[in-house]
């Protein structure tokens, strides 16, 4: 990238924060290959959005592109509750070992998951020396979480072994966080702030008013996730003060 004055310093890849993690929803690998040679340095995780991974013809060959390029790539948590629904974690776990992967989610936002049950998943998966992201929150609008029960799921699963914990979103942005306008749900995000280190969190933020929401609360190095991949480059303007909507964030006057 090439250097401006008064452009705020995004930390070297691999990092702990400002991360950025996308959605692959069935891309070709031309599209991969193509999203890495314009976007790699900026990206740090790929998820395989929900199912998908299981119709991906060619996912070992994008897993070892996005591994190539420094990126953490794990399996939508959807499919991970639809392995966990039907009894098979055993074979779950033969998945992730026969797709070579070092990371996982583990996730209860479509099934009913008895905590301590998800909490003991998520430490025999970091017992296997994998980095553990676990969500929080549902994927429909009709069931509200208070903010209280949010701290103390996120904080258990931290405790549990999960690397960071996921506030869910969902693609489309309309739940968990927000309303189903997508609005942001502000006091809520402030209150979990209280308790849960900001660096411990990945806010799910497809939309640009939610990603310019968090950078404008808790910096250009917030964690942010479900980001679309036409999205990468735009984010990262918003970062670092190249849009219109962050342009004033980072000038200095003298």
């Amino acid at each position: 990238m090439i250097h401006l004055p008064n452009t705020p310093e995004r930390p070297k890849k691999s990092r702990e924060m400002g991360l950025t993690m996308v959605m692959d929803k069935g891309l070709s690998t031309i599209d991969a290959e193509g999203l890495m040679e314009t976007s790699s340095e900026y990206i740090d995780i790929i998820k395989f959005g929900f199912g998908t991974s299981l119709l991906t013809q060619n996912i070992s060959k994008k897993i070892k592109l996005y591994k190539k390029n420094n990126i953490k790539v794990y399996l939508g948590g959807t499919l991970f509750e639809a392995y966990i629904i039907r009894g098979m974690f055993h074979e779950y776990c033969d998945l992730i070992d026969k797709l070579e992967l070092d990371t996982v989610e583990i996730s209860d936002g479509s099934i009913n998951l008895e905590h301590n049950l998800k909490c003991d998943y998520i430490y025999r998966l970091s017992k296997k020396k994998l980095n553990i992201f676990s969500e929080v929150g549902y994927k429909s609008s009709n069931k509200i979480i208070p903010p209280s029960k949010w701290i103390e799921l996120m904080a258990k699963e931290l405790d549990a072994g999960s690397w960071k914990v996921i506030a869910e979103a969902r693609e489309s942005g309309n739940v968990g966080l927000y309303s189903s306008s997508g609005e942001v749900r502000s006091d809520l995000i402030e209150e979990i702030l209280t308790e849960i280190p900001k660096e411990k969190i990945l806010w799910e933020a497809p939309k640009k008013q939610q990603q310019l929401y968090f950078i404008n609360l808790l910096g250009h190095n917030v964690n942010l996730g479900n980001i679309n991949t036409s999205d990468v480059i735009p984010l990262e303007c918003l970062r670092l003060g190249l849009r219109g909507d962050t342009f004033f964030n980072f000038i200095k006057n003298d």
